[in-house]
């Protein structure tokens, strides 16, 4: 390992090359200083290509970004911005494609730039707050590239020790944070309809945001939760202490909260930090249907952008924009909806713009993101769908019955040629 140094004299022409592909820490993980230090000197090296799946600090913007091209999952948190200016390049795949496309070189990694915390007194430094694919990147990169922060915590799960870094960059920053957004009515009457699925007992996967948020304020009188999740927010924080998550009742990992990318704030750091109740690990293992099948009353939560009459559902584009991205979304939809007891939900307001557009639509307006034939239970403040099981025929139904009432006239006009024909 090279010698560690401090952010004030970082040249990345010491470990990047011309032409070269660079894998990024995402979300709450992103190393900041490294990815600032790219920014301002990558135009002195040239056709840089850089890969981070989402991002939250808002330092990749239109502007920033000049000196290098940028891909991703999709438009993410910040990147929406660099996505509305057309200087993102989307990939569509599942992020639990993410690494494996990493370790089979489909996405180029030459350079890895990773967060970390310090090291332990084995001279291993923990990921912090994303495990996902930084696993994978640091495995396969030429150069691995670790900003070593000392505000973040030291989680459980996966590590990296100070001999596999080849530069350690040595920081101290507040790492970034999501605070939790604010909750409206329509976010308080989805989620009262979303909870009534959630038992006790249940296993539960959901991302963050006011929907999610607003879920979570409704669960403190459960008992023996169980998570398992690609994120976690700080909810995560208040049901522990109010004693609804036990994971006591799960068939494995037992007592553990499993996650793969902590977003949220410094409660939430704090209290994952050393805590052996909460574990840190790849998409290989949050994703990995084999585990997720030994999961049951599983109930996962997700969103959409809209959803048409037969169920499809598009989580990515809306029009011309492209606002979201496939995520985990289709891994835990499936999971949720074959779990014995558990069910797979996708949350959404009934309308956009004000009200002035159906989001059950006819048509979608976007690509598919998860197919009709995966979905289970569709969730509106005017409802929830069952869909599973049903005939194209009777979800055209129970769909218009959680969309809007001023738009019910119309869509049921449009599902009158489904009905006839059946299809």
């Amino acid at each position: 390992m090279m010698q560690g140094r401090t952010d004030a004299d970082i040249d990345i022409r010491d470990f990047v090359r011309p032409g070269d592909h660079i894998v990024v820490g995402q979300a709450c993980g992103e190393p900041s200083t490294l990815i600032e230090a790219l920014i301002a000197q990558g135009d002195a090296i040239g056709d840089l290509k850089v890969f981070v799946a989402t991002s939250f600090s808002g330092i990749f913007t239109p502007e920033t970004a000049e000196s290098f091209s940028l891909s991703s999952m999709g438009a993410i948190g910040a990147l929406r911005s660099m996505s509305k200016a057309h200087r993102l390049d989307v990939i569509p795949c599942h992020v639990s494609q993410v690494g494996p496309m990493i370790e089979a070189g489909i996405i180029g990694c030459d350079v890895a730039l990773v967060q970390v915390s310090p090291a332990d007194n084995d001279g291993n430094h923990s990921f912090g707050l994303v495990s996902d694919y930084v696993q994978a990147a640091v495995a396969r990169a030429r150069v691995v590239v670790a900003e070593v922060n000392d505000q973040v915590p030291f989680t459980c799960g996966e590590t990296i020790s100070s001999s596999d870094i080849d530069h350690a960059v040595h920081v101290s920053r507040p790492p970034v944070q999501v605070s939790p957004g604010a909750i409206g009515e329509t976010d308080e009457a989805i989620a009262r309809h979303a909870a009534s699925y959630i038992d006790d007992g249940s296993v539960i996967q959901m991302g963050v945001g006011g929907v999610p948020d607003a879920i979570l304020r409704l669960l403190s009188d459960r008992r023996d939760l169980g998570v398992h999740s690609g994120m976690l927010g700080d909810g995560l924080v208040d049901l522990v202490e109010a004693g609804a998550v036990t994971n006591a009742r799960k068939a494995i990992d037992r007592g553990v909260s499993i996650t793969g990318a902590l977003i949220g704030t410094r409660r939430l750091y704090d209290f994952a930090h050393r805590n052996s109740e909460i574990r840190m690990c790849t998409t290989a293992y949050t994703h990995d249907a084999g585990v997720l099948a030994q999961l049951e009353k599983l109930v996962t939560i997700n969103s959409a952008m809209e959803v048409d009459l037969t169920g499809q559902v598009n989580a990515e584009q809306s029009g011309s924009a492209y606002l979201g991205g496939t995520g985990g979304q289709v891994d835990f939809v499936r999971a949720g909806a074959r779990s014995p007891g558990g069910h797979a939900i996708m949350a959404l307001p009934a309308t956009a713009k004000g009200g002035t557009v159906s989001r059950i639509t006819a048509c979608l307006s976007g690509p598919v993101t998860t197919a009709r034939s995966d979905v289970d239970v569709v969730v509106t403040e005017f409802g929830a769908a069952e869909l599973r099981g049903q005939t194209l025929a009777e979800r055209t139904r129970r769909l218009i019955a959680v969309a809007h009432p001023e738009f019910r006239e119309a869509l049921d006009r449009e599902a009158h040629v489904i009905r006839q024909r059946g299809f």
